[in-house]
């Protein structure tokens, strides 16, 4: 998928000789959480939004260039890796960096969520199916030959979760035959943690019937 359409140019890259006071402003001014730093035009890594309680604003940069984290993405990161890098550092602008070390601009974490949402796994209508099972024990391929095995096709997929030992996977599947997919699942040991109306129902059966239950004990 195409991102680098998507690289910001208009958002400023610091010298090791500017003063704290412009950086201060430039987080003061924005609701980013990083911005770079660079000497000789070459990247030297970023400076945190968070870290501004704590940095002294009357001196220059490079007074805390131990400070900066190497934080960026290379021009040709694909947009998985880009996203994956935004949760990982807690960040909602990344610097992009070229062959030469040079920052060429910023990604924007909304303008990439953005990109993910326009996919087909969002964009074709289908099914939302949540599964789990052993980190040990799943597998996309058996995920795969599950839901197609019902004649229905998988859009696409991702582990939405993982702990315990289990991870969790979030599905995006065809509307039709979505009851015998979740059967499919259970046969082979799969819990289904979000699935059609179908469980909804029964979900919403149980839980009337307990308080029923409740009721007539009172």
């Amino acid at each position: 998928m195409y991102i680098q359409s998507h690289i910001i140019d208009t958002i400023p890259v610091f010298k090791l000789e500017d003063s704290m006071k412009n950086v201060v402003k430039f987080f003061k001014n924005t609701t980013y959480s990083h911005v770079a730093i660079v000497a000789d035009d070459m990247f030297l890594g970023v400076i945190s939004e968070n870290d501004m309680a704590v940095l002294d604003a009357s001196g220059k940069i490079d007074d805390y260039r131990y400070n900066l984290e190497s934080i960026f993405v290379k021009k040709d990161t694909s947009w998985l890796d880009v996203l994956e890098s935004f949760a990982r550092n807690e960040a909602n602008i990344l610097a992009v960096v070229d062959e030469a070390s040079h920052v060429i601009g910023y990604y924007n974490l909304n303008d990439i969520v953005e990109v993910f949402i326009d996919t087909p796994f969002f964009i074709e209508p289908g099914g939302i199916l949540v599964v789990a099972k052993g980190v040990k024990d799943y597998s996309f391929s058996e995920i795969s030959q599950i839901v197609e095995s019902n004649n229905t096709k998988l859009l696409g997929g991702f582990i939405s979760d993982s702990r315990n030992d289990v991870v969790q996977v979030t599905l995006k599947i065809g509307t039709t035959n979505l009851n015998e997919v979740i059967q499919s699942f259970r046969r082979y040991n799969y819990t289904i943690l979000f699935g059609n109306n179908d469980d909804q129902f029964l979900e919403d059966l149980k839980q009337r019937s307990d308080y029923l239950n409740k009721f007539l004990n009172v």
